[in-house]
């Protein structure tokens, strides 16, 4: 298929989720809020989250505070209103509490005050995935936090629970017609999850696999058989991977595809690497390998090889109602700057472009520009 199809075909029959990688509210976001959580950090050269803001401001100016909630989204939120995804899908990696039970000797814990939850309900998100590597970052206590304060703030969420059933259970959203979208959301080994976060049925946590083999396929496949009904949707999310490099493990691929091939995926949404991955169609179904960071506080940091962490994305996949397949996928090129989000400046455009284009063709892809400064993935 060549970029999809056209607009109006693509808008018959279809449901558009607007999907995004790793947003992280804590730290430098946190301060600049209405209700920031204590600054304290662990981390070896900083200790006082608001050294997060002042990096931002010394490479590309002051960044007003105490901000409105909306402001991180910046030029974002005009772009997904005119969308108007059915879904709006993140992996939140931020314990949102005031816990200050760090989890010892993690080194990076990332925290939001509650009160600041306005930040997230703003972009009007749906779910929020929980699976990863940093949800936990303030003990099991912040944990219970943040999942009390999402459900609280209408905010759905999967990936870590109470105990196993729980951090393994989807979030259902309903779709119009009565089908429902069912998001699971589950961690991979090497996405820097310590072993002790894993939930059991006796203990809180996120939802672990132990491998990314054909045993780890099949458990994520029965477990999405036991909760799908006929006419749903699957959207399994994966926290799994390093943080750079734009090389996609022959494990991962193979896995996302066996998902697929299993029924137990119709959209692998894939993150963890604070950059965007290639991106696959296999079998009719869209693979996001990783959509990168969404949200985070490295303004100023130095970038890892050749990677810039401010160059981000938002991607608008729309699938056919009845069969889960890709119709189109729109990713929208963004960049942080004084901790907000803004169209992307010319390098950051032909960065990310080249990403796509030249890691594409070892999976049959690539994007094409469209009249709004978008990209349509050609596959």
């Amino acid at each position: 298929m060549h970029q999809g199809l056209d607009v109006t075909q693509a808008t018959m029959g279809t449901v558009t989720l607007w999907l995004a990688g790793d947003v992280m509210t804590g730290r430098g976001i946190d301060q600049i809020q209405a209700h920031p959580v204590v600054p304290l950090l662990y981390e070896r050269w900083v200790r006082d989250a608001r050294d997060y803001v002042r990096l931002a401001e010394q490479f590309n100016g002051p960044v007003p505070a105490p901000v409105a909630p909306d402001y991180i989204w910046g030029d974002a939120l005009a772009e997904i209103e005119r969308r108007q995804p059915e879904l709006r899908l993140v992996n939140l990696e931020t314990a949102i509490t005031t816990s200050d039970e760090a989890w010892p000797d993690k080194g990076i814990n990332y925290r939001m005050h509650p009160a600041n939850i306005g930040c997230l309900t703003a972009a009007r998100i749906d779910v929020c995935t929980l699976a990863n590597n940093h949800v936990l970052d303030w003990g099991r206590p912040g944990l219970a936090e943040t999942l009390h304060t999402l459900k609280q703030a209408g905010i759905h969420s999967a990936g870590a629970g109470s105990h196993l059933e729980a951090a393994c259970a989807p979030a259902t959203w309903p779709l119009a017609g009565g089908a429902r979208l069912l998001v699971f959301s589950w961690a991979g080994p090497d996405s820097g999850v310590p072993p002790a976060w894993g939930a059991t049925p006796q203990r809180s946590g996120v939802a672990l696999l132990p491998d990314l083999t054909e045993s780890g396929a099949q458990q994520v496949a029965a477990r999405v058989a036991r909760q799908r009904q006929p006419g749903d949707l699957v959207v399994v999310s994966l926290h799994w991977g390093g943080n750079w490099g734009v090389e996609v493990p022959q494990l991962h691929r193979r896995f996302a595809q066996r998902l697929i091939e299993l029924g137990a995926a119709d959209l692998v949404h894939g993150h963890s690497s604070h950059h965007p991955r290639p991106v696959e169609v296999y079998r009719g179904r869209l693979i996001l390998y990783g959509c990168g960071d969404l949200i985070n506080d490295y303004e100023g940091i130095a970038s890892q090889e050749r990677f810039d962490p401010s160059a981000v994305c938002l991607y608008f996949a729309q699938l056919a109602r009845e069969t889960g397949a890709l119709q189109q996928l729109e990713i929208v090129p963004m960049q942080l700057r004084r901790l907000q989000l803004r169209h992307a400046q010319a390098s950051a455009r032909r960065g990310l472009q080249s990403l796509f284009e030249t890691e594409g063709r070892h999976f049959n892809t690539g994007v094409q520009a469209q009249a709004d400064g978008s990209w349509r993935l050609r596959w």
